[in-house]
């Protein structure tokens, strides 16, 4: 909550980001982005920050995930979400 409103714009802007990146580098149907505030939040570390995780159907992972999903990838998942990010630096949507 004390975080200035132009670092938070930055920051989501990152986050806009790299969703869009998880959509076409890692074919991710959807993404959560969670952000817990706050002790009543069960925030556990006490900064700002996102996940940010990307989804499939089926992927087995409730909303705020507590395991791994059993989506898996061709290639490297690392490699591929970088190119995105990276391609969407020029082509954002």
């Amino acid at each position: 909550m004390d975080t200035p409103t132009d670092v938070l714009a930055e920051t989501v802007e990152l986050v806009q980001r790299l969703a869009r990146a998880m959509r076409s580098g890692l074919n991710a149907t959807g993404v959560n982005v969670l952000d817990a505030s706050g002790p009543g939040s069960e925030q556990s570390v006490r900064h700002l920050h996102f996940h940010v995780v990307p989804r499939w159907p089926d992927d087995g992972i409730p909303t705020w995930p507590t395991g791994l999903s059993h989506h898996r990838f061709a290639g490297d998942p690392a490699v591929q979400l970088a190119d995105a990010l990276t391609a969407g630096k020029h082509h954002r949507s």
